[in-house]
Protein backbone atom coordinates (compact mmCIF):
# COMPACT_ATOMS: atom_id res chain seq x y z
CA UNK A 1 0.00 0.00 0.00
CA UNK A 2 1.26 3.56 -1.25
CA UNK A 3 2.44 5.82 1.36
CA UNK A 4 0.87 9.26 2.13
CA UNK A 5 3.64 10.84 1.36
CA UNK A 6 3.66 9.07 -2.41
CA UNK A 7 -0.42 9.67 -2.63
CA UNK A 8 0.13 13.68 -2.10
CA UNK A 9 3.69 13.35 -4.51
CA UNK A 10 1.69 11.82 -7.24
CA UNK A 11 -1.12 13.81 -6.35
CA UNK A 12 0.84 16.97 -7.14
CA UNK A 13 2.30 15.12 -10.01
CA UNK A 14 -0.72 14.88 -11.22
CA UNK A 15 -2.04 18.25 -11.25
CA UNK A 16 1.13 19.85 -12.54
CA UNK A 17 0.72 17.73 -15.39
CA UNK A 18 -2.87 18.96 -15.70
CA UNK A 19 -1.88 22.85 -15.04
CA UNK A 20 0.68 22.45 -17.75
CA UNK A 21 -1.57 21.38 -20.10
CA UNK A 22 -4.54 23.54 -19.74
CA UNK A 23 -1.98 26.63 -19.46
CA UNK A 24 -0.33 25.58 -22.59
CA UNK A 25 -3.65 24.88 -24.12
CA UNK A 26 -4.78 28.59 -22.93
CA UNK A 27 -1.47 29.87 -24.27
CA UNK A 28 -2.24 28.38 -27.75
CA UNK A 29 -5.93 29.80 -27.38
CA UNK A 30 -4.55 33.13 -26.69
CA UNK A 31 -1.86 32.71 -29.32
CA UNK A 32 -4.51 31.58 -32.63
CA UNK A 33 -7.05 34.53 -31.02
CA UNK A 34 -4.47 36.89 -31.36
CA UNK A 35 -3.27 35.49 -35.12
CA UNK A 36 -6.84 35.38 -36.53
CA UNK A 37 -7.28 39.05 -34.88
CA UNK A 38 -4.64 40.12 -37.04
CA UNK A 39 -5.26 38.10 -40.00
CA UNK A 40 -8.60 39.83 -39.76
CA UNK A 41 -7.51 43.41 -39.11
CA UNK A 42 -4.83 43.03 -41.91
CA UNK A 43 -7.44 41.62 -44.25
CA UNK A 44 -10.14 43.75 -43.84
CA UNK A 45 -9.47 46.44 -42.20
CA UNK A 46 -5.75 47.38 -43.91
CA UNK A 47 -5.81 45.90 -47.28
CA UNK A 48 -6.27 49.33 -49.22
CA UNK A 49 -6.41 50.25 -52.96
CA UNK A 50 -3.20 51.22 -54.75
CA UNK A 51 -5.26 54.46 -55.43
CA UNK A 52 -5.87 54.84 -51.71
CA UNK A 53 -4.58 57.87 -50.23
CA UNK A 54 -1.25 57.80 -48.45
CA UNK A 55 -0.73 57.62 -44.59
CA UNK A 56 1.09 56.17 -41.59
CA UNK A 57 1.98 52.61 -41.16
CA UNK A 58 -0.74 51.73 -38.69
CA UNK A 59 -0.62 49.81 -35.56
CA UNK A 60 -2.55 46.57 -35.03
CA UNK A 61 -5.65 47.42 -33.28
CA UNK A 62 -5.03 50.88 -32.52
CA UNK A 63 -4.41 52.15 -35.58
CA UNK A 64 -2.56 55.19 -35.91
CA UNK A 65 -3.80 56.57 -32.65
CA UNK A 66 -0.91 57.13 -30.76
CA UNK A 67 0.14 59.99 -33.34
CA UNK A 68 -2.77 61.71 -32.49
CA UNK A 69 -2.20 64.94 -30.30
CA UNK A 70 -5.76 65.17 -29.35
CA UNK A 71 -5.25 68.73 -27.60
CA UNK A 72 -4.42 69.86 -31.02
CA UNK A 73 -5.80 67.89 -33.63
CA UNK A 74 -4.89 70.33 -35.93
CA UNK A 75 -1.25 69.78 -35.84
CA UNK A 76 -1.63 66.13 -36.62
CA UNK A 77 -3.36 66.62 -39.99
CA UNK A 78 -1.15 69.55 -40.93
CA UNK A 79 2.06 67.04 -40.32
CA UNK A 80 0.21 64.76 -42.33
CA UNK A 81 -0.76 66.51 -45.33
CA UNK A 82 2.78 68.19 -45.47
CA UNK A 83 4.41 64.64 -44.80
CA UNK A 84 1.66 62.85 -47.45
CA UNK A 85 0.00 65.65 -49.58
CA UNK A 86 -3.24 67.20 -49.30
CA UNK A 87 -5.07 64.07 -49.74
CA UNK A 88 -3.93 62.17 -47.13
CA UNK A 89 -5.30 59.22 -44.46
CA UNK A 90 -4.92 57.66 -41.73
CA UNK A 91 -6.48 55.02 -38.91
CA UNK A 92 -8.16 55.18 -35.67
CA UNK A 93 -8.72 51.64 -34.52
CA UNK A 94 -10.32 49.58 -37.12
CA UNK A 95 -11.81 52.74 -38.91
CA UNK A 96 -9.81 54.75 -41.61
CA UNK A 97 -10.27 58.44 -42.32
CA UNK A 98 -9.51 60.28 -45.28
CA UNK A 99 -8.09 63.80 -44.78
CA UNK A 100 -8.87 66.79 -47.05
CA UNK A 101 -6.78 70.18 -47.40
CA UNK A 102 -6.25 73.09 -49.40
CA UNK A 103 -8.22 75.51 -51.13
CA UNK A 104 -8.48 73.30 -54.68
CA UNK A 105 -9.66 69.72 -53.08
CA UNK A 106 -11.69 71.11 -50.30
CA UNK A 107 -13.40 73.43 -53.17
CA UNK A 108 -13.41 70.11 -55.44
CA UNK A 109 -14.73 67.63 -52.91
CA UNK A 110 -17.63 70.35 -51.72
CA UNK A 111 -18.14 71.75 -54.71
CA UNK A 112 -18.13 69.67 -58.04
CA UNK A 113 -18.76 66.42 -55.95
CA UNK A 114 -20.10 67.05 -52.62
CA UNK A 115 -23.50 64.70 -53.86
CA UNK A 116 -21.13 61.75 -53.05
CA UNK A 117 -20.16 63.33 -49.46
CA UNK A 118 -23.46 63.69 -47.87
CA UNK A 119 -23.85 61.39 -45.53
CA UNK A 120 -22.61 61.17 -41.76
CA UNK A 121 -21.11 57.88 -39.91
CA UNK A 122 -22.39 55.95 -37.16
CA UNK A 123 -21.20 57.50 -34.14
CA UNK A 124 -21.91 54.84 -30.74
CA UNK A 125 -21.82 57.38 -28.67
CA UNK A 126 -24.83 58.81 -30.41
CA UNK A 127 -26.13 55.48 -30.31
CA UNK A 128 -26.29 55.20 -26.83
CA UNK A 129 -28.05 58.68 -26.53
CA UNK A 130 -30.92 57.77 -28.68
CA UNK A 131 -30.17 58.43 -31.99
CA UNK A 132 -31.94 56.95 -34.76
CA UNK A 133 -32.69 56.55 -38.21
CA UNK A 134 -35.65 59.96 -38.61
CA UNK A 135 -34.24 61.11 -35.05
CA UNK A 136 -30.83 62.57 -35.59
CA UNK A 137 -30.92 65.87 -34.99
CA UNK A 138 -29.10 68.00 -38.10
CA UNK A 139 -25.41 68.06 -37.36
CA UNK A 140 -25.03 64.52 -37.32
CA UNK A 141 -28.20 63.05 -39.28
CA UNK A 142 -27.17 60.09 -41.06
CA UNK A 143 -30.15 60.01 -43.64
CA UNK A 144 -29.61 62.28 -46.93
CA UNK A 145 -33.45 62.98 -47.42
CA UNK A 146 -33.89 63.74 -43.78
CA UNK A 147 -31.08 65.82 -43.91
CA UNK A 148 -31.86 67.87 -46.61
CA UNK A 149 -35.67 68.17 -44.83
CA UNK A 150 -34.35 69.35 -41.72
CA UNK A 151 -31.80 71.95 -43.17
CA UNK A 152 -34.03 73.51 -45.55
CA UNK A 153 -36.98 73.53 -43.18
CA UNK A 154 -34.53 75.23 -40.23
CA UNK A 155 -32.99 77.85 -42.78
CA UNK A 156 -36.20 79.02 -43.88
CA UNK A 157 -38.01 78.79 -40.59
CA UNK A 158 -35.15 80.84 -38.95
CA UNK A 159 -34.77 83.22 -41.55
CA UNK A 160 -39.04 84.18 -41.00
CA UNK A 161 -37.83 84.89 -37.29
CA UNK A 162 -35.57 87.30 -38.34
CA UNK A 163 -31.94 85.36 -38.49
CA UNK A 164 -29.94 88.02 -41.25
CA UNK A 165 -32.72 90.61 -40.74
CA UNK A 166 -33.03 93.61 -39.12
CA UNK A 167 -35.60 92.12 -36.62
CA UNK A 168 -33.01 90.07 -35.06
CA UNK A 169 -30.83 92.63 -35.32
CA UNK A 170 -32.46 94.61 -32.60
CA UNK A 171 -32.03 91.67 -30.17
CA UNK A 172 -28.97 91.12 -30.58
CA UNK A 173 -28.42 94.69 -30.14
CA UNK A 174 -30.43 94.25 -26.66
CA UNK A 175 -28.46 91.63 -25.74
CA UNK A 176 -25.37 93.54 -26.08
CA UNK A 177 -26.83 96.53 -23.80
CA UNK A 178 -27.31 93.67 -21.44
CA UNK A 179 -24.05 92.05 -21.81
CA UNK A 180 -22.01 95.64 -21.08
CA UNK A 181 -24.23 96.08 -18.19
CA UNK A 182 -23.10 93.12 -16.66
CA UNK A 183 -19.23 93.98 -17.60
CA UNK A 184 -19.87 97.18 -15.99
CA UNK A 185 -21.23 96.03 -12.35
CA UNK A 186 -18.07 94.65 -12.05
CA UNK A 187 -16.71 97.85 -11.69
CA UNK A 188 -12.92 97.38 -12.35
CA UNK A 189 -12.70 94.35 -10.90
CA UNK A 190 -10.82 91.42 -12.96
CA UNK A 191 -13.13 88.56 -14.11
CA UNK A 192 -13.63 85.98 -16.83
CA UNK A 193 -15.94 87.45 -19.32
CA UNK A 194 -16.23 83.04 -20.37
CA UNK A 195 -19.67 82.48 -18.36
CA UNK A 196 -21.43 86.65 -19.43
CA UNK A 197 -20.67 85.93 -23.03
CA UNK A 198 -21.76 82.66 -23.39
CA UNK A 199 -24.73 83.86 -22.14
CA UNK A 200 -25.43 86.48 -24.08
CA UNK A 201 -24.98 84.45 -27.40
CA UNK A 202 -27.66 81.45 -25.37
CA UNK A 203 -29.97 84.00 -24.91
CA UNK A 204 -29.94 84.89 -28.97
CA UNK A 205 -30.31 81.48 -29.90
CA UNK A 206 -32.89 81.30 -27.33
CA UNK A 207 -35.10 84.08 -28.85
CA UNK A 208 -35.47 82.13 -32.04
CA UNK A 209 -36.11 78.83 -30.78
CA UNK A 210 -38.08 79.49 -27.50
CA UNK A 211 -39.67 82.75 -28.17
CA UNK A 212 -37.75 84.40 -25.33
CA UNK A 213 -34.37 84.99 -23.62
CA UNK A 214 -33.67 84.08 -19.87
CA UNK A 215 -32.23 86.13 -17.31
CA UNK A 216 -28.79 85.03 -16.95
CA UNK A 217 -29.27 84.11 -13.24
CA UNK A 218 -32.21 81.90 -13.96
CA UNK A 219 -32.19 78.51 -12.65
CA UNK A 220 -33.10 77.09 -15.51
CA UNK A 221 -31.13 78.84 -17.85
CA UNK A 222 -28.15 77.81 -15.69
CA UNK A 223 -28.33 74.48 -15.91
CA UNK A 224 -28.57 74.55 -19.53
CA UNK A 225 -25.35 76.78 -19.42
CA UNK A 226 -23.51 74.53 -17.46
CA UNK A 227 -24.91 71.22 -19.01
CA UNK A 228 -23.82 73.11 -22.09
CA UNK A 229 -20.28 73.84 -20.88
CA UNK A 230 -19.65 69.88 -18.98
CA UNK A 231 -20.67 68.43 -22.60
CA UNK A 232 -18.15 70.41 -24.78
CA UNK A 233 -15.58 69.20 -22.02
CA UNK A 234 -16.38 65.85 -22.08
CA UNK A 235 -16.16 65.42 -26.05
CA UNK A 236 -12.81 67.13 -25.91
CA UNK A 237 -10.96 64.43 -23.55
CA UNK A 238 -8.82 62.41 -25.16
CA UNK A 239 -10.64 59.35 -23.63
CA UNK A 240 -13.87 60.25 -24.86
CA UNK A 241 -12.11 61.01 -28.32
CA UNK A 242 -10.45 57.31 -28.69
CA UNK A 243 -14.16 55.85 -27.07
CA UNK A 244 -15.18 57.41 -30.28
CA UNK A 245 -12.31 56.75 -32.52
CA UNK A 246 -12.97 53.06 -31.83
CA UNK A 247 -16.29 51.92 -31.97
CA UNK A 248 -16.83 48.52 -29.65
CA UNK A 249 -15.07 50.53 -26.74
CA UNK A 250 -18.17 53.01 -26.19
CA UNK A 251 -20.74 50.25 -25.30
CA UNK A 252 -17.63 49.63 -22.46
CA UNK A 253 -18.09 51.02 -19.01
CA UNK A 254 -16.15 54.03 -18.52
CA UNK A 255 -16.36 58.05 -17.87
CA UNK A 256 -16.86 58.70 -21.41
CA UNK A 257 -20.95 57.56 -20.66
CA UNK A 258 -20.68 60.77 -18.32
CA UNK A 259 -21.40 62.39 -21.92
CA UNK A 260 -24.82 60.62 -22.00
CA UNK A 261 -26.05 61.62 -18.90
CA UNK A 262 -25.25 65.29 -19.71
CA UNK A 263 -27.01 64.83 -22.50
CA UNK A 264 -30.38 63.13 -21.16
CA UNK A 265 -30.03 66.03 -18.29
CA UNK A 266 -30.03 68.61 -21.10
CA UNK A 267 -32.65 67.13 -23.28
CA UNK A 268 -35.01 66.96 -20.21
CA UNK A 269 -34.85 70.60 -20.26
CA UNK A 270 -35.91 70.90 -23.64
CA UNK A 271 -38.78 68.58 -23.12
CA UNK A 272 -40.26 70.88 -20.73
CA UNK A 273 -39.89 73.72 -22.52
CA UNK A 274 -41.53 71.73 -25.80
CA UNK A 275 -44.43 70.87 -23.34
CA UNK A 276 -45.00 73.85 -22.28
CA UNK A 277 -45.48 75.06 -25.97
CA UNK A 278 -47.90 72.28 -26.73
CA UNK A 279 -50.23 73.82 -23.83
CA UNK A 280 -50.52 77.18 -25.53
CA UNK A 281 -49.72 75.78 -28.90
CA UNK A 282 -51.83 77.56 -31.36
CA UNK A 283 -51.66 76.00 -35.03
CA UNK A 284 -52.56 79.75 -36.70
CA UNK A 285 -50.43 81.98 -34.92
CA UNK A 286 -46.38 80.59 -34.67
CA UNK A 287 -44.06 82.00 -31.74
CA UNK A 288 -40.99 81.11 -31.88
CA UNK A 289 -39.02 77.62 -34.16
CA UNK A 290 -40.83 74.85 -31.78
CA UNK A 291 -44.62 76.11 -32.57
CA UNK A 292 -44.01 76.40 -36.17
CA UNK A 293 -41.93 72.30 -35.91
CA UNK A 294 -45.21 71.41 -33.93
CA UNK A 295 -47.11 72.08 -36.97
CA UNK A 296 -45.08 69.75 -38.67
CA UNK A 297 -45.34 66.62 -36.96
CA UNK A 298 -49.08 67.55 -37.13
CA UNK A 299 -48.90 67.51 -40.73
CA UNK A 300 -46.71 64.18 -41.28
CA UNK A 301 -48.81 62.95 -38.15
CA UNK A 302 -49.12 59.20 -39.20
CA UNK A 303 -45.48 58.98 -41.65
CA UNK A 304 -43.01 57.10 -39.92
CA UNK A 305 -40.60 58.54 -43.49
CA UNK A 306 -40.56 61.79 -42.01
CA UNK A 307 -38.47 63.29 -39.59
CA UNK A 308 -40.95 66.01 -37.98
CA UNK A 309 -41.27 64.26 -34.85
CA UNK A 310 -40.96 64.94 -31.07
CA UNK A 311 -37.67 63.14 -30.49
CA UNK A 312 -35.91 64.42 -33.47
CA UNK A 313 -37.14 68.23 -32.13
CA UNK A 314 -35.81 67.77 -29.31
CA UNK A 315 -32.39 66.66 -30.97
CA UNK A 316 -32.45 69.41 -33.36
CA UNK A 317 -32.92 71.90 -30.10
CA UNK A 318 -30.06 70.17 -28.99
CA UNK A 319 -27.52 71.13 -32.19
CA UNK A 320 -29.03 74.62 -32.49
CA UNK A 321 -28.06 75.62 -29.13
CA UNK A 322 -24.61 74.08 -28.41
CA UNK A 323 -23.67 74.26 -31.97
CA UNK A 324 -24.59 77.78 -32.39
CA UNK A 325 -23.63 79.00 -28.87
CA UNK A 326 -20.13 77.26 -28.61
CA UNK A 327 -19.11 78.61 -32.18
CA UNK A 328 -20.06 82.43 -31.77
CA UNK A 329 -18.99 82.58 -28.01
CA UNK A 330 -15.68 81.14 -28.92
CA UNK A 331 -15.02 83.88 -31.69
CA UNK A 332 -16.25 86.59 -29.46
CA UNK A 333 -14.03 85.22 -26.56
CA UNK A 334 -10.91 85.45 -28.73
CA UNK A 335 -11.65 88.98 -30.15
CA UNK A 336 -11.63 90.15 -26.45
CA UNK A 337 -8.57 88.77 -25.80
CA UNK A 338 -7.05 90.37 -28.79
CA UNK A 339 -8.44 93.25 -28.21
CA UNK A 340 -7.03 93.66 -24.83
CA UNK A 341 -3.35 92.55 -26.09
CA UNK A 342 -3.08 94.77 -28.92
CA UNK A 343 -5.29 98.25 -27.55
CA UNK A 344 -3.61 100.46 -30.61
CA UNK A 345 -6.29 98.35 -32.91
CA UNK A 346 -8.96 98.71 -29.74
CA UNK A 347 -8.22 102.59 -30.00
CA UNK A 348 -8.65 102.48 -33.56
CA UNK A 349 -12.17 100.79 -34.11
CA UNK A 350 -13.53 103.11 -31.31
CA UNK A 351 -12.27 106.38 -33.09
CA UNK A 352 -13.39 105.32 -36.43
CA UNK A 353 -17.09 104.08 -34.91
CA UNK A 354 -17.45 107.54 -33.07
CA UNK A 355 -16.05 109.68 -35.72
CA UNK A 356 -18.98 107.91 -38.03
CA UNK A 357 -21.51 107.30 -35.87
CA UNK A 358 -20.87 109.41 -32.78
CA UNK A 359 -21.30 107.90 -29.42
CA UNK A 360 -24.88 107.64 -29.25
CA UNK A 361 -25.53 104.95 -31.74
CA UNK A 362 -24.69 101.23 -32.16
CA UNK A 363 -23.20 99.84 -35.57
CA UNK A 364 -25.87 98.16 -37.62
CA UNK A 365 -24.77 95.72 -40.66
CA UNK A 366 -26.32 98.98 -42.70
CA UNK A 367 -23.18 100.84 -41.27
CA UNK A 368 -20.59 98.15 -42.65
CA UNK A 369 -19.82 99.95 -45.85
CA UNK A 370 -18.77 103.30 -43.82
CA UNK A 371 -16.54 101.19 -41.13
CA UNK A 372 -13.93 99.54 -43.11
CA UNK A 373 -11.21 99.48 -41.00
CA UNK A 374 -13.79 98.17 -38.01
CA UNK A 375 -15.48 95.69 -40.52
CA UNK A 376 -11.96 94.51 -41.36
CA UNK A 377 -11.18 93.83 -37.82
CA UNK A 378 -14.82 91.57 -37.22
CA UNK A 379 -13.60 89.55 -40.23
CA UNK A 380 -10.24 88.90 -38.97
CA UNK A 381 -11.35 87.98 -35.83
CA UNK A 382 -13.30 85.58 -37.25
CA UNK A 383 -10.71 84.16 -38.87
CA UNK A 384 -7.81 84.09 -36.38
CA UNK A 385 -10.61 82.21 -33.95
CA UNK A 386 -10.30 79.02 -36.15
CA UNK A 387 -12.82 77.39 -34.18
CA UNK A 388 -13.41 74.65 -36.19
CA UNK A 389 -9.85 73.12 -37.58
CA UNK A 390 -11.54 70.33 -39.03
CA UNK A 391 -14.99 69.69 -39.67
CA UNK A 392 -17.14 67.00 -38.44
CA UNK A 393 -16.12 63.89 -40.80
CA UNK A 394 -18.93 63.13 -43.44
CA UNK A 395 -18.65 59.63 -45.11
CA UNK A 396 -18.81 58.59 -48.93
CA UNK A 397 -22.19 57.30 -50.21
CA UNK A 398 -20.05 56.69 -53.38
CA UNK A 399 -16.53 56.36 -54.63
CA UNK A 400 -14.74 59.42 -54.86
CA UNK A 401 -11.20 60.59 -57.08
CA UNK A 402 -10.20 63.19 -56.26
CA UNK A 403 -6.56 64.33 -57.11
CA UNK A 404 -5.92 60.92 -58.88
CA UNK A 405 -6.55 58.85 -55.31
CA UNK A 406 -9.62 56.79 -54.99
CA UNK A 407 -11.70 57.47 -51.61
CA UNK A 408 -14.29 54.31 -51.97
CA UNK A 409 -17.96 53.49 -50.61
CA UNK A 410 -18.10 53.82 -47.38
CA UNK A 411 -15.00 55.82 -46.38
CA UNK A 412 -14.61 58.83 -43.37
CA UNK A 413 -13.52 61.77 -44.59
CA UNK A 414 -12.40 65.18 -42.98
CA UNK A 415 -11.78 68.47 -44.13
CA UNK A 416 -9.24 70.63 -42.78
CA UNK A 417 -10.36 74.06 -42.66
CA UNK A 418 -7.71 75.11 -40.91
CA UNK A 419 -6.06 74.63 -44.18
CA UNK A 420 -8.12 77.73 -45.61
CA UNK A 421 -6.91 80.41 -43.12
CA UNK A 422 -3.17 80.27 -43.43
CA UNK A 423 -0.36 79.41 -40.96
CA UNK A 424 -1.01 81.83 -38.52
CA UNK A 425 -0.24 80.62 -34.84
CA UNK A 426 3.46 81.70 -34.95
CA UNK A 427 3.09 85.14 -36.03
CA UNK A 428 2.27 88.14 -34.20
CA UNK A 429 -1.04 90.61 -34.13
CA UNK A 430 -0.32 93.49 -36.59
CA UNK A 431 -1.77 96.43 -37.82
CA UNK A 432 -1.33 96.61 -41.37
CA UNK A 433 -3.46 99.13 -43.48
CA UNK A 434 -7.20 97.55 -43.38
CA UNK A 435 -5.98 94.26 -42.30
CA UNK A 436 -4.76 94.49 -38.62
CA UNK A 437 -3.81 91.06 -37.85
CA UNK A 438 -0.83 89.25 -39.69
CA UNK A 439 -1.01 85.85 -41.13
Amino acid sequence: MPSLTAVIQASISWLWTMASSCWNNITALLITLLLLILLLDYGLFRKKSSRFPPGPTPLPLLGNLLLIDFKNPHATVQHLAKRYGTVSSMQAGWHSYVILSGLKIIKEALGQKNERFFERPSFPLLSLAGYKKNCDGILMARNINGWKEQRTFCLTTLKNFGMGKKTLEKRVSEEAGYLCSEFKSKEDSPFNPFNLVNNAVANIICTLTFGDRFEYNDETFLKLMHGTEDIMKALSRNMAQVFASVSWLAYIPGPHHKIRKIYDDISAIFQEIVNEHKKTWNPTFARDFIDVFLEKIEQNNGNPKSSFNEQNLIKIIFDLFTAGTETTATTLLWGLLNMVLHPEVQNRVHEEIEEVLGRDKLPMMEDQPNLPYTNAVVHEMQRYADIAPITLPYITCQDVEINKFVIPKPEQVGLVETSLLFAFWHLMWLCRHLLPFAG
